[in-house]
């Protein structure tokens, strides 16, 4: 999916909400055990998401770390959760919230991972080492690399926004130097939904790249805020809430909640996206 066409399915929905399916075993509807596997129960409850919210979204984020806890029966789980959002609702932008980068060979067979055998549109990617960890994954075609720049978690503040002698922080010479390595196109940056103006910071200097945004709901951050300052005249974002709309409820009825939580962020957006046409 391309920058336009993400851009289309945005205006089309009304919608920049990005469903982060951070799948806990141990915090999904009891009754979903029952007489199922862990990995079966973990697919069970991703497509009552996927279905109650698909029309209210335009991206999913499963986040690796949840599904790779369980072995291969949750990498089983995450395989079949990325096939069925890509054969059930193929407008969906799938990003995988894996957090990687190392040296070139390893980054190789990362991109391999999850940009040929998941089919994954993005990946999220630590930008720590360097040019040579984060090119592997712009190699394909088609596919967006998500790099981390300044993240919504409190200890961003120890290397994040930590200033050299002529006063750029370290977050700032990230975006400044990445963009040596790939255009709007094809790179995306990890914004936290916590920094509030420092979004306008950040639009200086990446002024037409898509954001994504975490923490929004069970994390504070004001999605008014965000969009005061982080949209631009392509909206810009996509703001992802996990936790707020997945676990919503615990009862049979938890697709009903995720789904109305999931309108209530969508109605919100759709007044925001009015106000850059």
């Amino acid at each position: 999916m391309n920058r336009q066409e993400l851009f289309e399915n945005i205006c089309k929905k009304q919608s920049f909400l990005c469903v982060g399916l951070d799948t806990d075993i141990k915090k999904i509807p009891p009754h979903l055990l029952q007489g199922r596997t862990e990995e079966e129960a973990i697919v069970a409850f991703n497509q009552a998401i996927v279905d109650a919210t698909a029309d209210l979204c335009v991206a999913y984020k499963p986040n690796a770390a949840f599904y790779e806890a369980l072995g291969t029966k949750g990498w089983s789980a995450l395989e079949q959760t990325v096939a069925y959002i890509r054969s059930h609702y193929p407008d969906q932008f799938i990003i995988l919230d894996a957090k990687r980068g190392d040296i070139g060979n390893t980054s190789a067979l990362y991109a391999r991972t999850f940009f040929e055998t998941m089919d994954a549109d993005a990946l999220t990617v630590a930008p720590y080492m360097g040019a040579d960890s984060v090119g592997p994954f712009l190699t394909y075609p088609g596919k967006w690399v998500i790099l981390l720049a300044l993240t919504s978690n409190k200890g961003s503040h120890d290397f994040q926004l930590t200033a050299d002698a002529g006063g750029e922080r370290l977050f700032e010479r990230v975006l400044r130097t990445s963009q040596e390595w790939a255009g709007e196109e094809q790179m995306m940056y990890v914004v936290g939904a916590t920094q509030g103006r420092m979004f306008e910071d950040i639009r200086r200097i990446v002024p037409d790249h898509f954001f994504l945004v975490p923490g929004i709901g069970a994390q504070g951050g004001s999605l008014e805020e965000v969009c005061r300052y982080g949209m631009n005249s392509r909206c810009g974002l996509l703001v992802n809430s996990s936790r707020a709309i997945i676990y919503a409820a615990q009862d049979e009825h938890f697709a009903q909640a995720a789904r109305a939580a999931a309108a209530e962020v969508q109605q919100q957006m759709s007044l925001q996206l009015k106000k850059i046409r």
